[in-house]
């Protein structure tokens, strides 16, 4: 899940930001805290993250002791855990978010899909062997992921190949400023010299999609408002961000990516919004949050409310927070078993038809697992949204903005076309069998029979 499940360090640091390059930069209170070790961490995770791909991958492995199935690699220092590969078994993960996968965790179509291939499909984290690790970095073959767009963008640049399947977006959910409710502050123009948080994680491992997504936030409500970063304060907020094999977290297996959210009460705990707490506590002025999912929860408060909302603008680009969710499979998945792909693919354009046809029955169900306000906030987020997934023009533009936007700030070293990525023909096969399966039911359904009821 694209979440951080631990609050950042609360001592925050103030530093300037040698990305400018120029002497303007020790005057303007841009507090990025990028050393040049940070630089060369960066440049060994990415390394270390191509033990990764299948060949240095498996130098590195080391397979457990009797009765296990637990593949353990060390890359970048860190200790992952997978379940060893079999092709008779596909596992799911999922972020947190709008996407017919997460409808699929309660209709479980996609399971059935499978079942008539004779191939286990499960959560991820439904076996013990498997930590977090696999959901940002997608070390697991046999894993399809549908979730937040920049941690793919991160392992398909640097980490390893992998397919982009279909996407679904949320268009108007770009991002909003909050400041303190009673504070005198009711434009972003008043943010002049004041304080903007932004956090870091201090995980090399993973993609920092968060931070991500907050720096772009805040660059955009900045731009359109006349203002650069010059002319506020970005404060940072560094944070372990450290507990993907941690064993608290990693058992016990579950067999839904809902179950999580039993054990933590996700709208209201602050964990999931630690910027909250800094600027409630007067050591930021103004924090970045997603426009509706957080905001409406944040609002409800009392305590905070937006002086800027990216989705109130008819620009469509401004709106690339993270989304459009991206499906992605691995490129083995994809050349060596494509019915697996095409498999999973009927499940999502099923579940995505009933989800456009039901969209109430369709909320209740995410809103067990999002940060919309409540059932009906959830209905109001996603009665415009087309929950089948698709590889639509406009969809691969938000996609390329993503991507253009974690090059150009360093968020990935190497650049790739996006449609390139793309692999629209499993959408397009998974489409053709299942109106093959619609017309052999309709067929059959007219052929007369003799063994009918009575009358």
């Amino acid at each position: 899940m694209c979440i951080r499940l631990t609050p950042p360090v609360v001592n925050y640091r103030l530093v300037l930001d040698p990305a400018r390059g120029d002497e303007q930069a020790m005057s303007d209170s841009i507090e990025k805290g990028v050393t040049r070790r940070d630089v060369l961490g960066a440049t060994a995770a990415a390394a270390a993250g191509a033990a990764l791909s299948a060949a240095s991958g498996a130098v590195n492995a080391q397979v457990t002791g009797t009765g296990s199935r637990a593949v353990i690699r060390e890359i970048n220092g860190k200790k992952t855990s997978t379940i060893s590969l079999d092709w008779k078994e596909v596992y799911y993960t999922n972020c947190p978010l709008v996407s017919a996968s997460n409808v699929d965790q309660e209709l479980g179509w996609t399971r059935e899909e499978f079942k008539k291939i004779g191939v286990k499909y499960g959560f991820m984290r439904s076996v013990p062997e498997t930590d977090w690790y696999p959901h940002y970095i997608h070390n697991q073959d046999n894993l399809i992921r549908f979730g937040g767009l920049f941690p793919p963008i991160h392992v398909h640049a640097d980490i390893r190949r992998t397919r982009l399947l279909g996407l679904t977006h949320a268009p108007h959910e770009g991002g909003c400023m909050l400041v303190r409710a009673r504070d005198d502050i009711y434009r972003m123009q008043e943010l002049k010299g004041k304080r903007i948080g932004l956090s870091k994680s201090m995980n090399t491992l993973k993609n920092d999609w968060w931070r991500i997504q907050e720096e772009q936030g805040i660059e955009l409500m900045l731009r359109i408002n006349g203002m650069s970063r010059k002319d506020v304060r970005i404060v940072e907020f560094p944070y372990p961000d450290d507990w993907y094999n941690d064993p608290e977290m990693v058992g016990p297996p579950m067999e839904n990516a809902s179950e999580l959210w039993l054990k933590r009460d996700h709208k209201h705990d602050l964990a999931f919004r630690p910027l909250e707490t800094a600027l409630l506590e007067g050591k930021v002025d103004a924090i970045y949050t997603q426009s509706k999912p957080f905001q409406h929860l944040q609002e409800a408060t009392g305590q905070i409310k937006a002086i800027e909302d990216l989705s109130r603008y008819p620009d469509w680009t401004l709106q690339v927070a993270n989304i459009p969710a991206a499906i992605t499979c691995t490129d083995v998945m994809a050349e060596q078993h494509p019915e697996l792909v095409v498999a999973f693919m009927k499940g999502m354009i099923k579940v995505g038809r009933w989800s456009n046809e039901h969209k109430h029955a369709s909320a209740a169900i995410l809103n067990k697992q999002t940060f919309y306000l409540d059932v009906e906030d959830t209905y109001r987020g996603i009665k415009d949204i087309d929950m089948v997934p698709n590889l639509s023009a406009q969809n691969m533009a938000s996609v390329e903005i993503g991507k253009d936007f974690m090059l150009s700030h360093g968020y990935i070293k190497n650049d790739f076309d996006v449609h390139e990525w793309a692999a629209p023909e499993f959408f397009e096969q998974a489409a053709r069998e299942l109106l093959d399966d619609l017309i052999k039911e309709k067929t059959e359904a007219k052929i007369p029979s003799s063994t009918g009821r009575i009358g």
